[in-house]
């Protein structure tokens, strides 16, 4: 069993001191009825290191199709809130055993607009890794473990112009293209862990082919 990194266990404390207008920004509106939360679990890579585990979600999905995302879904009336969701959807999709998992902090709600969803971020542990791999493939397609260190190599950083004017943070790695919510999800847990590296901001990529066909099909 590995404890949790102090880098992780701040981020609590460092949140309390951050200016947090995209919190604020992407706030919830009042009355939202679908509630999700999805799991930023971190843990010791097989290879040594800190990473964290990604899922490419399904082509065939009416929301978010093909986009890289945190395992996570939807509130059910049984769960003990958004971490009893997060945990119960990541055994669900991929297999994490939820008692290899210690829970470190929970942030603020952030509203999706194109799912009409208020998300809550879990970031948790992985103290005793079990093997992971795709269970529910309507859901998901891939599921990578991604070191930390290939994440903030500033190499693999870049911005991401959108057709809708929305410039992203972006990160290529594994073979996963990652933008939009869960980008910058990673982008401000990174700052906050403390452990983002200088890159350049002039870096900026389209999105990918198939990203842009998923999007050409989601129902309007």
């Amino acid at each position: 069993m590995t404890p949790a990194p102090d880098w992780l266990r701040s981020i609590p404390d460092r949140l309390a001191g951050v200016d947090a207008d995209w919190f604020r920004e992407f706030a919830p509106p009042p009355n939202v009825e679908r509630h999700s939360a999805v799991l930023m679990l971190f843990g010791e890579g097989p290879d040594g290191g800190p990473d964290v585990l990604l899922t490419e979600r399904g082509a065939q999905l009416r929301a978010h199709a093909s986009q890289v995302s945190f395992p996570g879904g939807r509130l059910d009336p049984e769960d003990d809130g958004a971490i009893g969701a997060a945990l119960r959807e990541a055994e669900e999709e991929v297999g994490v055993d939820p008692a290899g998992v210690d829970v470190v902090f929970e942030l603020p709600p952030l509203y999706l607009t194109p799912s009409q969803n208020a998300v809550t971020p879990i970031g948790a542990w992985w103290h005793t890794p079990s093997a992971v791999s795709v269970l529910s493939p309507i859901e998901v397609e891939r599921v990578v473990r991604v070191p930390i260190a290939e994440l903030t190599d500033p190499a693999n950083r870049f911005l991401v112009d959108t057709a809708i004017g929305y410039v992203s943070p972006g990160f290529d790695v594994r073979g996963l293209f990652v933008w939009g919510f869960t980008a910058k999800l990673l982008d401000v847990t990174l700052d906050l862990a403390g452990l983002s590296r200088p890159w350049d901001e002039r870096a900026r990529r389209p999105l990918p082919a198939h990203v842009l066909d998923a999007i050409m099909r989601r129902p309007r």
